[in-house]
């Protein structure tokens, strides 16, 4: 059998396309934060990670700029060898002091945290006990590990309890969960998590890309929301969403650090995040800390929008995020739905199998603290539109 034959069997996106319903790989060619240009016509952004609006603040751009200046374009090396610049040195700092633990290291992606961190501080003999609905990249590191893979359902307490009494007593136990969960918007039962860590000598890894910059008095995520920083062993988080640039890291304890620092391979075998990026994450740190109105307009559009899906009859209740899924129904209307708000000016994101149960399709919008009244209006107008049209929404 040709290795290739399953590439010519695959069909799914031309069928999309065929249909003129294909969302994905859209062209942006202008981005202006909360609005873009997609085949030159300017669209409200409601489909970006850019929580807090900062990939065109000044403190932020500029930064980036003179990194460039300063160090050029890229490190040419890993951190583990040539790449490392007093930037990054400066970076993992100044995010250990945020985060209020002992030690951070930076990688040069989200993705590459959890392959290389879980893969690093569980191996065979372990045991990891993962939510069913954490990111792939979580899955993929357990899977590098080597160590036992126990899923437990979404959430679910009473799974995750049953599941540790059955680890062996020689078994190292970790327990790794999404702070906000990407599809959904929902949060983790951090709280139970700490209890049942405690009780069966778990540790416990907190991916909390969603939750940085945005939960917690001071933006440091979900831990902070639950007033639980001291009980979590590692958190992980990624530079893409509220920092508004890319990389990645991980903060924990300074001998649990230093050993994924010298063993995590997808740290010491790619080349460390650009000067740029690290500059511009540097400066929306400080932008974080030093403009917290920032999060309180963040969470003023979210209510807003909260309140307007709740009246046009979605059921909202389940986020706590700036991610508000707004369930539609089968794949097709889903993308028919995603269609509509595409040709309105508003875009989004279609979420369907296998991200979610057949038939459960879903509509993923997030929101900015940069979002105007304006453009929320007629982001609601558009939804309540196309809502009448389809019957997916019970306003007359």
């Amino acid at each position: 059998m040709d290795l290739f034959e399953k590439c010519s069997r695959f069909d799914r996106a031309n069928q999309l396309k065929r249909s003129g319903l294909y969302p994905y790989f859209l062209e942006i060619s202008e981005n202006h934060t909360e609005e873009v240009i997609v085949d030159g016509r300017p669209m409200v952004m409601i489909g970006s990670n850019n929580y807090l609006g900062l990939t065109h603040h000044p403190k932020v751009t500029a930064a980036a700029i003179a990194a460039v200046e300063k160090y050029g374009s890229g490190c040419t090396g890993s951190r583990f060898l040539n790449g490392t610049l007093d930037l990054h040195v400066e970076l993992e700092r100044r995010l250990a002091k945020f985060m209020r633990h002992e030690s951070v290291i930076t990688f040069s992606t989200g993705f590459q945290v959890n392959l290389g961190v879980i893969s690093t501080l569980a191996g065979k003999g372990d045991v990891i006990l993962c939510d069913r609905e954490n990111h792939a990249s979580i899955f993929d590191g357990c899977r590098l590990s080597f160590a036992q893979l126990r899923k437990y359902r979404h959430s679910d307490m009473e799974d995750l309890e049953r599941q540790l009494k059955e680890c062996p007593d020689s078994a190292g136990r970790l327990i790794i969960t999404d702070g906000v969960f990407s599809m959904k918007g929902d949060l983790c039962d951090l709280p139970n998590i700490v209890r049942l860590a405690r009780r069966y000598g778990a540790r416990i890894l907190l991916d909390d890309a969603h939750g940085i910059g945005v939960l917690g008095e001071h933006g440091r995520g979900t831990a902070e929301h639950f007033g639980l920083e001291d009980e979590i062993d590692v958190v992980v988080g990624t530079f893409s969403k509220s920092f508004a640039s890319l990389g990645g890291f991980a903060a924990g304890k300074t001998e649990v650090i230093e050993y994924v620092k010298h063993l995590a391979r997808s740290l010491i075998f790619s080349a460390s995040p650009a000067p740029a990026s690290a500059a511009a994450t540097l400066a929306a740190l400080e932008v974080v800390e030093s403009e917290p109105e920032r999060r309180t307009r963040l969470w003023a559009n979210v209510s807003r929008m909260n309140a307007a899906f709740t009246d046009l009859g979605w059921d909202v209740s389940m986020s706590h995020s700036p991610i508000v899924p707004l369930a539609i129904g089968s794949d097709h209307d889903t993308f028919s739905f995603w269609n509509r708000l595409h040709e309105a000016g508003i875009f989004t994101n279609p979420v369907v199998s296998p991200a979610v149960p057949p038939g459960e399709g879903l509509l993923r919008t997030s929101y900015m603290a940069t979002h105007t009244p304006e453009e929320l209006d007629r982001v609601i107008e558009a939804f309540a539109q196309i809502g009448r049209a389809t019957g997916v929404v019970r306003v007359a």
